[in-house]
């Protein structure tokens, strides 16, 4: 009955149209503006809007955000830099479970996104720099058997339910006071950077996404993005502006879940 009525709902936004690869499934790793296995660091104070977590390390590892335990279950913190909740493995009630099935799912999202196999719309993009090619970059499966680097300003063009998969094997970095800036209602929930290496932000510069990083991310002075840091290892941000993005539009998110339950 469920595929029925999704099919019968699917038949009221037949006119939109998207493009692109499906979108990454991100579990209750969505949840999260900023997600860790190994810490999360701030010098000096940031702005975050949205929960941010570790696991399985401690809460000794979510340094430079003078935490206070929020009573009276201690199931998690607060601090005056994030608009959201702080969340550890060592906190009481659900939390450690919670943020096992977390973890795994931020896990799962990389494989997956690593692992799209569908015919790249870009592969190896001017051997990864993509300085040349920032004019519009559509929608598509963007392939890359290297490092990537943003030297200058980058723009990003599509529709709402349009998406964005960026593999690479090495790193990702975005040089000094440059923006990705998106065009045409494209929205950084939709734009998914996987990166085997690390992801590095460089002072004033501005990312949209949602950064699916195998080791560490480090958003230099004054930097931001629009976007989640769901990162493998550890976290380091310096005075720097995390925001968690609009959500995808619901019309994309009923089709991938048909695509499913076919």
């Amino acid at each position: 009955m469920t595929k029925f009525v999704l099919i019968a709902a699917l038949g009221a936004i037949a006119s939109v149209s998207a493009a692109g690869p499906p979108a990454v499934l991100l579990g209750k790793a969505g949840n999260y503006a900023i997600l860790s296995k190994a810490g999360i660091s701030t010098v000096p104070t940031s702005v975050i809007t949205g929960d941010i977590g570790v696991s399985p390390i401690d809460s000794m590892a979510i340094t430079g955000f003078s935490l206070a335990e929020d009573p009276p279950n201690n199931a998690s913190a607060t601090s005056s830099q994030v608009t959201g909740n702080v969340y550890a493995a060592n906190y009481a009630m659900t939390t450690p479970a919670d943020l096992t099935v977390t973890i795994g799912d931020m896990e799962i999202a990389y494989t997956d996104a690593a692992g799209e196999k569908g015919t790249p719309d870009h592969m190896n993009l001017n051997d990864g720099d993509l300085g040349p090619n920032c004019t519009r970059l559509g929608p598509g499966l963007y392939k890359f058997a290297s490092s990537v680097k943003i030297p200058t300003d980058c723009n990003i063009s599509g529709n709402s339910t349009d998406t964005w998969i960026f593999q690479m094997s090495g790193d990702l970095t975005m040089a000094a006071n440059k923006r990705v800036t998106l065009h045409g209602g494209a929205l950084a929930s939709n734009i998914f950077w996987q990166v085997a290496g690390f992801v590095e932000v460089d002072v004033g510069a501005h990312m949209e996404g949602i950064l699916l990083v195998k080791t560490a991310a480090h958003f230099r002075t004054g930097s931001s993005l629009n976007g989640r840091i769901l990162a493998q290892t550890i976290v380091t941000l310096q005075s720097s502006t995390v925001t968690q993005p609009t959500q995808p539009d619901s019309g994309r998110l009923l089709a991938q879940t048909a695509d499913i339950l076919v």
